[in-house]
C-alpha cells in the first residue's frame, strides 16, 4: 500500500493525541508512517523514521518478533474482525484494534538506550481485495513498571536470539495445523519467498515446499501420520531434486502436560551426506583395489593362470590331505622360446604363452591347478588323478598343433616332468625338484616329451653338477691345457693352419669335450676358458707363426662368449700384447650363433674381420642355417661337419649334399675345410671335390704344445704319401 503521508484530519488528530507511539509497518518491515509520540519516544524526526526498517526500534533479541506477529495476525480470525482500513480517505476514520493481546518487548532509543515496552498489534487491509496488508503497532513505554519481570526479559531475549543463530531452520505449527512462526533460517534454507509468506496461504508454502522434493508424497504421508499421533517424534532424511539433503526432526509442543503443536526443525546435512558419499564411495574403491591387488598377488598378470605363489599354497595344502590321495605335480617349459621372442618379437611370444595356458587348462579337470611359474615355465598340480601320465600325454599332443600368430605359423612344442608323490616322504620343495630333474631329462631326450621322475635321474643331476663345480676348479687352478691339431692345405701340400682345442684332464682321466663344454657354456665359464685358451695359443704358436706370415691359429669361440660386448677388443688386445698378426687368426663359430641374427654378434665379427681376423663356420650342415644364408654372413671359411665326411667309404659313393656344399661356397667366394678325414679313400674323394684344406686323424691327433712341430711333420708326411699312392675318387 502506499505509505498514509497526508492522513484524513479526524485520522491525524486521533494519531497525533495518542500518548502511545504509533507506528504503520509494510509487508517487508519497513515503517510507513509515525506519530509524534514515536518520535519522541525513540529520539528520531518522523522523517527519519519513515523509510527505515523497524527493527533499528528493537533491542537485541526482540528484532525478529514482528514476522512472527505478523503470522500470528494472518492467522488469527479474531484479528480479521479487528483489522481497520489504512486507507488515507476512509470514512469515517477508525483507529487499528489490535488482533491479539499485547506482549513485552524493550525498545531501542537513538542513543542508544534501552526501555521496556508493550507493543499491541493489528493488520491494516487496503480498499481493495490485492492491496498490500500492512501492520499498526502501538508502543506503550513501560519502563516505569517495576522489573520484576527481568529473568523473564532476559529468558525471552535469550530464545529469540537462539533462534535465531541456530543453524537449524525451525518451523512451528499450532495445534490445528497452521504456521505460527519461522525463523530466518527456514526461510532462507527453502527458499521461501516473504511475500509468499505473507500472504498466510499455508496451502501455498505448503506446495512450495513440495516441488523441492524427490518424493513429495513420502513427506505428506510422514506430516500426516505424526499429526495422527500428536505425541509422537521424529527423524527422517529429505532428499530434495537439486541434490541437496535435509535431516528433519518433529517433536510436540508441549504447555504443561498439554500438546499445544508441533515444532519441525531442519538442518541441511548435504555436505556431510557427500562427504560420506565420497567415503563410501573411496572405501568401495579401495576394496575393490585391494581384491585387485589380492588377485594380481596370486595370478599371473599375462595367462591369468595362478602365479607361483598360489600354486606353493595349493601345493603345500594338496600334500596335507589325507594320506594315500594322489599328488602329481607337471613341471615343463616350452622348447627353443627364446626364438620366438628374438625372431617375431616379445608380442608374439606373449600371444604364444596365452595360448599355451588356455590349451593346458583345456587339458584338465576343472579343479586341478594350472600355473605360470615365470617366462616359459608352467605347471600343473593333479590332486586325485588315476593316471597322470595320460594328462602328461594330452598336454604334449596339444602343443604340436601348429597356431598363427602374426601371419607366421608355429608349432610349439614342450619338455615335461613328471613327479608323484610315492611310499617316501617328500615335502612341496622335494617333489619340484623332481618335476625339474624329470623336465631336464626330457630336454636331453629330444624335447617335445614327457618323462617320470625315476632316481637315476637325480644321479645324473648330480652328475652334472659336479661336473660343473669341478671345471669351476679347474678353470681357477689353470688346469685347462690346450692341444692343437693341424689344418693341411690342398693346394701347398703342408700344414698352414692349427686348431687350438681345449682339453681337461681330470683325476688322471681325459674328460671329453662333448662333456665339458656344454657344462662351461650352461654355467658361463666358456669365458674364461676360451680367454685362456686364446692366450694359450698366441703365446706357445707365436714363434711358429712367425715363420711364415701365411700360417694361422684357429680358435673356437662359443656364441656366449661372442654375447660379451668386449670380446673383440679382447681378442685384438690378446694378439697385440703376445705379438700375433691379427690376419693370423681364425675364429671358429657354429651355425647357431647366427641363428637369433643377433645383430650383436654380426657386429663383433664383422669388427674382427675388418682388422684381418678371419671367420670359420664350424659344423657347417648340423644345424638350422641354409647355403642360402652365408651370403650374408661375415664368414670366409666353410667347414663340413665330420658327419658328412663319415658317409664316405668305399670313394665312389654319390653324395650331391656334399658337392653341393663346395660348390655353392667356392661360389660365395668361401675357402673349404672338411673335418674328420680319417681315411685315404676320403681325402682323396674331398679332394677331387675342391676342398681347399683336410683335418683328421689321417694327418694327426691333437697334440699338446711341446709335441706340435712332430705333428706337423707327420701331417706334411701323410699328405706327401698321399700324394704318391692315388686311389680311385668318385666316378
Amino acid at each position: 500500500m502506499t505509505s498514509p503521508a497526508h492522513p484524513a484530519p479526524g485520522v491525524e488528530a486521533v494519531l497525533e493525541s495518542s500518548p502511545d507511539a504509533l507506528l504503520v509497518i509494510a509487508g517487508d518491515g519497513t515503517i510507513r508512517l509515525v506519530n509524534a509520540a514515536a518520535e519522541q519516544m525513540f529520539g528520531y524526526t518522523r522523517g527519519e523514521l519513515v523509510g527505515q526498517d523497524h527493527r533499528v526500534l528493537l533491542a537485541e533479541g526482540f528484532r525478529s518478533g514482528f514476522h512472527r506477529l505478523f503470522f500470528a495476525l494472518r492467522r488469527d480470525p479474531d484479528a480479521e474482525s479487528g483489522t481497520a482500513s489504512a486507507s488515507p480517505s476512509a470514512s469515517p476514520a477508525r483507529p487499528p484494534t489490535p488482533g491479539l493481546p499485547p506482549v513485552e518487548a524493550y525498545g531501542l532509543r537513538r542513543d542508544g538506550t534501552e526501555f521496556q515496552a508493550e507493543v499491541a498489534c493489528s493488520l491494516l487491509v487496503g480498499d481493495t481485495a490485492d492491496a498490500p496488508v500492512s501492520m499498526a503497532a502501538a508502543v506503550r513505554d513501560t519502563s516505569h513498571r517495576l522489573a520484576a519481570d527481568a529473568g523473564l526479559r532476559e529468558a525471552l531475549s535469550l530464545l529469540s536470539a537462539t533462534l535465531e543463530s541456530t543453524a537449524d531452520g525451525i518451523l512451528v505449527v499450532a495445534g490445528d495445523g497452521r504456521i505460527a512462526s519461522v525463523n530466518n533460517r527456514f526461510t532462507s534454507m527453502w527458499g521461501i519467498p516473504r511475500q509468499l509468506l505473507a500472504t498466510q496461504d499455508d496451502e501455498a508454502v505448503m506446495g512450495f515446499v513440495l516441488d523441492q522434493l524427490v518424493d513429495p508424497a513420502q513427506f505428506v504421508e510422514k506430516i500426516t501420520a505424526l499429526y495422527a499421533d500428536p505425541a509422537a517424534e521424529s527423524h527422517d532424511v529429505l532428499a530434495f531434486r537439486d541434490g541437496r539433503t535435509f535431516e528433519r526432526y518433529s517433536r510436540p509442543q508441549k504447555v504443561a502436560d498439554r500438546v499445544v503443536g508441533r515444532v519441525w526443525s531442519f538442518r541441511d546435512v548435504t555436505p556431510a551426506r557427500i562427504a560420506q558419499d565420497r567415503i563410501t564411495q573411496a572405501m568401495a574403491d579401495l576394496a575393490e583395489q585391494a581384491a585387485q591387488l589380492k588377485a594380481l598377488a596370486f595370478q599371473d598378470p599375462l595367462t591369468g593362470l595362478s602365479n607361483r605363489q598360489l600354486f606353493s599354497d595349493h601345493l603345500e595344502a594338496a600334500l596335507r590331505g589325507p594320506c594315500g590321495t594322489a599328488v602329481d605335480v607337471l613341471l615343463l617349459d616350452l622348447d627353443d622360446f627364446k626364438e620366438v621372442n628374438d625372431i617375431l618379437g616379445h608380442h608374439a611370444g606373449d600371444q604364444l604363452l596365452i595360448e599355451v595356458g588356455r590349451r593346458l587348462r583345456d587339458c584338465v579337470r576343472p579343479n586341478d591347478v594350472v600355473a605360470r611359474l615365470g617366462g616359459d615355465e608352467f605347471v600343473v598340480l593333479l590332486v586325485g588323478s588315476l593316471d597322470p601320465g595320460s594328462v602328461a600325454e594330452r598336454i604334449v599332443a596339444s602343443l604340436k598343433v601348429p597356431l598363427w600368430i602374426d601371419g607366421t605359423m608355429l608349432r610349439p612344442s614342450l619338455s615335461l616332468g613328471l613327479a608323484s608323490i610315492n611310499e617316501d616322504a617328500v615335502d612341496a620343495s622335494e617333489l619340484m625338484r623332481r618335476a625339474d630333474v624329470a623336465m631336464y631329462a626330457a630336454k636331453a631326450a629330444g624335447k617335445n616329451r614327457y618323462l617320470r621322475f625315476r632316481p637315476e635321474m637325480m644321479k645324473s643331476l648330480v652328475e652334472r653338477t659336479e661336473l660343473e663345480a669341478g671345471l669351476r676348479l679347474a678353470v681357477d687352478a689353470g688346469q685347462i691345457t690346450v692341444h692343437y691339431q693341424p689344418i693341411v692345405s690342398t693346394r701347398s701340400g703342408v700344414v698352414v693352419t692349427v686348431e687350438a682345442l681345449a682339453r681337461w684332464e681330470r683325476d688322471g682321466e681325459v674328460v671329453p669335450p662333448a662333456q665339458f663344454i656344454p657344462a662351461a657354456e650352461r654355467s658361463g665359464l666358456i669365458v674364461e676358458m676360451g680367454t685362456e685358451v686364446l692366450l694359450k695359443g698366441c703365446t706357445e704358436l707365436e714363434p711358429w707363426l712367425a715363420e711364415d706370415p701365411a700360417r694361422a691359429l684357429a680358435v673356437n669361440v662359443s656364441g656366449v662368449q661372442l654375447q660379451h660386448g668386449d670380446f673383440a677388443e679382447l681378442l685384438l688386445a690378446v694378439a697385440q700384447n703376445t705379438g700375433v698378426d691379427p690376419r693370423q687368426l681364425v675364429v671358429e663359430v657354429t651355425e647357431s650363433v647366427f641363428f637369433d641374427d643377433d645383430c650383436h654378434v654380426i657386429q663383433q665379427l664383422t669388427a674382427l674381420r675388418n682388422a684381418g681376423v678371419r671367420v670359420a663356420l664350424d659344423d657347417f650342415g648340423t644345424g638350422f642355417s641354409s647355403l642360402g644364408r652365408l651370403q650374408g654372413l661375415p664368414v670366409d671359411t666353410l667347414k663340413i661337419d665330420q658327419s658328412f665326411t663319415s658317409m664316405i667309404h668305399a670313394g665312389d659313393e654319390n653324395l650331391p649334399i656334399l658337392s653341393c656344399m663346395v660348390a655353392m661356397a667356392h661360389g660365395l667366394g668361401l675357402s673349404v675345410t672338411a673335418e674328420g678325414v680319417e681315411t685315404a679313400v676320403q681325402a682323396e674323394y674331398l679332394m677331387k671335390l675342391g676342398c681347399d684344406s683336410l683335418q683328421g686323424f689321417l694327418f694327426s691327433r691333437p697334440t699338446a704344445g711341446p709335441g706340435l712341430r712332430s705333428g706337423i711333420a707327420l701331417s706334411n708326411d701323410a699328405f706327401a704319401a698321399l700324394r704318391g699312392e692315388r686311389v680311385s675318387g668318385p666316378r
